[in-house]
């Protein structure tokens, strides 16, 4: 069956089951490998993208329920050869060690960021809870998501 899917701004016809996760598609028939396979439930947020402006797990959102809502991956946060502010945040502040959760977190924080502006720890460590770091940066990821508050254009969703 084929699906139409908008995935960083560009739409995309593939041809797989409504029930295939969109993590498969976006990994095996897209070639857009930056969301990690975790643990497969999503629990752990190592697969979190951006669906209408929303962090989701897409281990487990199925393509077929996406209904034309626009994804975006880790690799659409990039414009114009420029790091989108969270990203350089959490380059500059070393808030990653194996990095297998910082595409997770990345997008986790942009969606806090445009809902809440400026998160307090409690606010931050709230949002980000379930986005689970196995190497322990959790301050290195705070002080990262403080760091691209400040950077973020206030009022402008990305």
């Amino acid at each position: 069956m084929s699906i139409e899917i908008k995935v960083n701004g560009r739409k995309h016809s593939v041809n797989t089951s409504p029930e295939t996760s969109l993590l498969t598609v976006l990994r095996d028939h897209l070639g857009l490998t930056g969301s990690k396979y975790g643990c497969g439930e999503g629990e752990c947020g190592a697969c979190t993208v951006l669906v209408n402006g929303y962090s989701r797990r897409s281990c487990i959102m199925k393509v077929g329920d996406l209904h034309g809502q626009p994804v975006t991956t880790i690799e659409g946060l990039e414009q114009e050869g420029k790091l989108h502010p969270v990203q350089q945040a959490f380059l500059e502040a070393e808030a990653f060690q194996c990095a297998y959760c910082t595409v997770g977190m990345i997008m986790t924080t942009v969606a806090m960021l445009n809902a809440m502006p400026n998160p307090t720890d409690e606010q931050a460590i709230e949002f980000l809870n379930g986005n689970i770091c196995r190497c322990g940066t959790y301050p290195r990821i705070l002080r990262a998501v403080h760091l691209a508050a400040e950077r973020m254009p206030k009022g402008e969703a990305r």
